[in-house]
């Protein structure tokens, strides 16, 4: 059998000329499609860059958020306590003595201790200083019989202390305001 030149298989020349060149053509296609797809290395080090200042801008709002809610907690404690050192004035015969120890007053009315010491809990203390002078780091409660006082000292950025007495003040200060051991002001 003879070969003709012009057919092969049933193509002509010039229709396999076009066949292998559409081919090529299509394989050069893809070859370029597939070189310029993806990522760099560089874009994806700059995303991951990013995203790394991101989170840290979270976290270090997160952190003072902890201590704000902390603060919060400890006022609350404090802002409870004098209702509860009215209930205790009256239990113990219109008297405050002993309001800050733990035991109660006749007839069970508890002291308000435990609201003093939930608040100092709070800020990460855990024990208050019952008729001293107030300190750096350290949850202070001072009684007498016609008064008493209480503060704490805060974590947020400002810091300072929160104070609160049987007079009805609430005042946050930047030092301890309980000056000497009998002191039942807040100021």
């Amino acid at each position: 059998m003879t070969m003709n030149t012009e057919k092969y298989r049933g193509f002509t020349t010039k229709q396999m000329s076009q066949k292998r060149n559409s081919y090529f053509s299509f394989a050069n296609e893809r070859r370029e499609q597939t070189q310029f797809s993806g990522f760099t290395l560089i874009e994806l080090l700059v995303v991951i860059a990013i995203i790394g200042i991101l989170s840290a801008v979270v976290l270090a709002s997160l952190g003072t958020a902890r201590q704000k809610g902390s603060d919060a907690a400890a006022k609350e404690n404090l802002i409870g306590s004098r209702s509860q050192g009215e209930l205790f004035f009256y239990a113990n015969g219109n008297s405050y003595t002993n309001v800050c120890g733990p035991n109660p007053a006749p007839g069970g009315v508890k002291s308000i201790n435990g609201q003093v010491l939930a608040a100092a809990q709070a800020e990460g203390l855990g024990v208050i200083s019952v008729n001293s002078i107030g300190a750096i780091n350290q949850a202070t409660c001072n009684a007498s019989a016609t008064g008493w006082a209480a503060e704490v000292p805060l974590k947020a950025p400002t810091g300072g202390f929160f104070c609160v007495n049987s007079a009805g003040n609430a005042t946050t200060t930047t030092t301890f305001s309980l000056t000497t051991a009998a002191d039942i002001t807040c100021g």
